[in-house]
């Protein structure tokens, strides 16, 4: 898979979705599920979706002790999505887990990737929240590592940690990153942010935009901005 937009689809109700998908006529965005929508329609709607040709970014963030997560891993394999992922907090032994439960008999698996430090997560909640002292680049570059180490195929990370993502692990090491904003728009909750173009420019492979798309007025048209400026 090359470059790509993915359109966080965070909606409560499979009638939000399917009337926010059905604006994009002949057109298949990438979209990511979350827990608002996958906890209120449940595995169905990720079949319903990948039925109507999109790609699918299980956006879960699994966390538990290694066995757990290996199961439910195993169980996610099972909806044929294209991306899931898991929190790199989690351990290398809980990430080496995952991964044994997502590959199918026949080998084949859908990308795993791991969540670093969130976007709303800065220098100041870092340390008095999760009395995590080392520098927020240091851990997020640390929290890579493991993954790659592990065996995973990238991170979730903010765009600006994206080109060191890919100077530590490896120009392959998948980089899909949240905190993507225009330059004209709010950036809301997130604190470490990037317009799509800056994204594109600092090595980022997958750039996940939420509100900037679905709260627009014409939600194709910013989709199709977003493309322009991050795909080119």
């Amino acid at each position: 898979m090359g470059r790509d937009v993915i359109v966080a689809c965070d909606f409560s109700s499979k009638e939000e979705v399917f009337a926010f998908l059905d604006k994009f006529s002949g057109k298949k965005p990438f979209v990511k599920i979350g827990m608002e929508l996958y906890y209120a329609e449940g595995p169905s709607i990720v079949k319903e979706i990948k039925a109507r040709g999109h790609k699918i970014f299980l956006d879960l963030k699994l966390h538990d002790i290694p066995n757990t997560v290996k199961k439910s891993m195993a169980v996610l394999s099972n909806l044929d999505v294209d991306i899931t992922n898991l929190h790199a907090s989690g351990t290398k032994r809980m990430m080496e887990a995952a991964l044994e439960g997502l590959t199918r008999p026949d080998g084949t698996r859908p990308l795993l990737i791991a969540v670093t430090q969130l976007t709303s997560t800065d220098q100041e909640s870092m340390e008095n929240d999760l009395l995590i002292k080392e520098p927020i680049d240091k851990v997020v570059m640390h929290y890579a590592k493991n993954a790659a180490d592990a065996g995973l195929d990238g991170v979730v990370c903010s765009p600006l940690e994206a080109e060191k993502v890919h100077n530590t692990c490896g120009k392959d090491f998948l980089t899909i990153t949240p905190g993507v904003r225009f330059a004209d728009g709010d950036i809301g909750d997130q604190k470490r942010v990037m317009t799509p173009e800056q994204a594109k420019l600092i090595g980022s492979d997958y750039i996940v935009v939420g509100r900037p798309i679905t709260a627009a007025a014409d939600p194709v048209a910013a989709y199709e901005r977003c493309l322009r400026e991050f795909v080119g």
